[in-house]
This record gives structure tokens, sequence and C-alpha cells, in this order.
């Protein structure tokens, strides 16, 4: 069985908060851009 949409935003949320706390402590470019990069699929 699949995930219901707000399932799925609700993934992305998460994993987006704990990737910040880890760009916090070590900025990365590529992380960052991971970061912007779920942040506008959840915009989408």
């Amino acid at each position: 069985m699949g995930q219901t949409d707000s399932q799925f935003k609700a993934f992305i949320r998460v994993t987006i908060e704990i990737l910040k706390e880890i760009y916090e402590e070590t900025p990365n470019e590529k992380l960052k851009k991971l970061i912007d990069n779920l942040q506008k699929t959840l915009e989408d």
C-alpha cells in the first residue's frame, strides 16, 4: 500500500528538519541544495 500525499509531506518535513540540524553542525553546499529541493517539493 502506498503513502498518501499528506503522509509523504510529513516524511519530507521530518527529513528537512533532521537535515537542517546536520547542516548547522557541518555546513555543506550539497546538503543545502538537498534541503532547498525538498522544501520546493513541499511547496508544489
